[in-house]
């Protein structure tokens, strides 16, 4: 369980992050919330997870045969599609179209790799 919240956190950095390069990624934080805007940023990272965790299997089965036929490439596609998702589940997150999805979910695939790192068992 510490593992998972540890792995939140830094995938809110990754939001920080994502959200301060890409022009077409927004986070409207929440000064008001409980945890003022970092809780914004948490709030957004553990929804990404749960969608991730619960839809993102699904998403990845039912796209393998456009994985193995674009050589993984598709799995970009399908990091978009769970950002958007996550998206269109929160009004904190917009995204602003297909190309900015695909390069934020590179960027969040990349991080979730740094964090899952940095979290692991050894």
């Amino acid at each position: 369980m510490l593992r998972f919240l540890v792995k939140v956190v830094l995938m809110a950095a990754v939001f920080y992050g994502v959200a301060y390069l890409l022009n077409g990624i927004e986070v409207i934080p929440n000064p008001d919330g409980p945890l003022g805007e970092p809780g914004t940023y948490l709030w957004i990272a553990l929804i990404f997870a749960v969608v991730n965790a619960v839809v993102g299997p699904i998403l990845r089965l039912l796209s393998f045969p456009f994985v193995l036929v674009t050589l993984g490439l598709f799995l970009l596609v399908v990091n978009a599609a769970l950002l958007g998702i996550t998206a269109a589940i929160t009004d904190r997150l917009q995204v602003d179209g297909f190309g900015t999805a695909i390069v934020g979910g590179l960027l969040l695939a990349i991080g979730g790799w740094i964090a899952d790192q940095l979290t692991e068992r050894r």
